[in-house]
């Protein structure tokens, strides 16, 4: 069915610790990426952004000239529905060409039959451009038409090639710009019109993605989905900091953790209990909401109070901002610091081998000799 069908309906780097007054490192290696002032532009999309509308124009060509002097309305509702009226004839547009040239044997230079596009979920690591893969670069350029998310920064979108087409499906807390059906929809309508379809998702697409989700749902419509990986935030964000996830003799396992609760709320999932070893490390993943009760949970299930921990607000980028703390003070100590999503939790002893952790070298030197 088409796509007209389906969806006509719808400061500096600085680091902070309780053991003292905020440290900052004024020429540590996380600002090695010329960093600027907590007040310029976030890297990533932002639901309403002006640069999102222009780069977008395409889907936004009768209203992004005058996109400076908008006033967008409050209510995430009205939003979401100007946003997909304004984009629907555009994208009708954009199939019916795809269809005219399958129908006159443009696809493939001849007068056969045409298969259905390729989809490719493309991870495009933790923010920093330079950590795509080569591949994921290949497939980005070589795109009639991207769907992004909000955690793709603006210098991988940089990439995308001249005459394809840009389509932001990201989604924060309180605005989902589309819903994941829709999503769905969408990618298969295109791959059907026969374009090569990328899936852009910050990070790994298969971890906490959905990109499973899609890749499935794809599949059983007789579409062929390529997965790219990326460098997951865990990974790319403890190797800025020297973090290692695992280290013989203080964490012979790492486990990567959701902070979303199914239902909302915030109460995280109910992994606490096994999640609570001292041998481990921990990573949590859009966890600000939900840090207090599981941080909370960890403690009561045996997690010492004092296990070292960072939260990273904007990994690898040049916005990043750490805040250090023990377990038992991490939650105050991001509030304090006002950090914002996105933003990553490590948890472990391993924290404590950073050569930014708060402490002294010393005690980061005991704890591997003691093992």
């Amino acid at each position: 069915m088409a796509l007209v069908n389906r969806v006509s309906g719808f400061s500096s780097c600085s680091v902070s610790s309780h053991f003292g007054k905020a440290k900052t490192f004024g020429l540590n290696p996380i600002c090695s990426l010329n960093c600027t002032s907590s007040s310029s532009s976030s890297p990533f999309t932002e639901k309403h952004s002006v640069e999102r509308y222009q780069r977008d124009s395409w889907v936004y060509n009768t209203q992004v000239e005058d996109a400076s002097s908008w006033n967008l309305p409050f209510d995430s509702n009205s939003v979401r529905e100007n946003d997909i009226a304004l984009q629907l004839p555009e994208l009708k547009k954009m199939l019916g060409v795809l269809r005219e040239k399958r129908e006159s044997g443009g696809c493939d230079g001849g007068g056969g039959s045409c298969g259905p596009g390729n989809v490719y979920l493309v991870g495009t690591g933790p923010g920093d451009p330079e950590l795509l893969t080569l591949k994921a670069v290949r497939v980005i350029q070589s795109a009639h038409l991207l769907l992004y998310d909000r955690l793709v920064s603006n210098d991988v979108l940089e990439l995308v090639g001249p005459d394809a087409r840009l389509l932001y499906v990201g989604k924060t807390a309180g605005y989902h710009s589309r819903t994941q059906e829709e999503i769905h929809e969408l990618l298969l309508s295109f791959a059907e019109a026969g374009a090569t379809v990328v899936r852009l998702k910050g990070g790994d697409p298969l971890v906490f993605g959905r990109g499973g989700e899609e890749m499935d749902f794809l599949q059983k419509q007789g579409i062929q989905v390529k997965v790219i990986p990326g460098i997951t935030a865990a990974s790319g964000i403890a190797a800025e900091l020297g973090i290692p996830l695992t280290h013989r003799g203080i964490a012979n396992s790492v486990r990567f953790l959701t902070g979303h609760s199914r239902k909302g709320g915030t109460d995280p999932l109910f992994v606490a209990e096994n999640a609570a070893d001292p041998d481990s490390t921990l990573v949590v993943y859009m966890g600000l909401s939900t840090l207090p009760s599981l941080a909370l949970k960890l403690m009561h299930h045996g997690l010492p109070s004092n296990t070292p921990a960072v939260a990273v607000e904007r990994g690898t980028t040049p916005q990043q901002r750490l805040v250090f703390a023990e377990l038992k003070d991490l939650a105050d100590e991001i509030s304090s610091a006002e950090l914002v999503s996105p933003t990553l939790i490590v948890i472990g002893k391993v924290v404590a081998l950073s050569p930014f952790w708060p402490h002294s070298s010393i005690e980061a030197s005991l704890l591997v000799e003691a093992k």
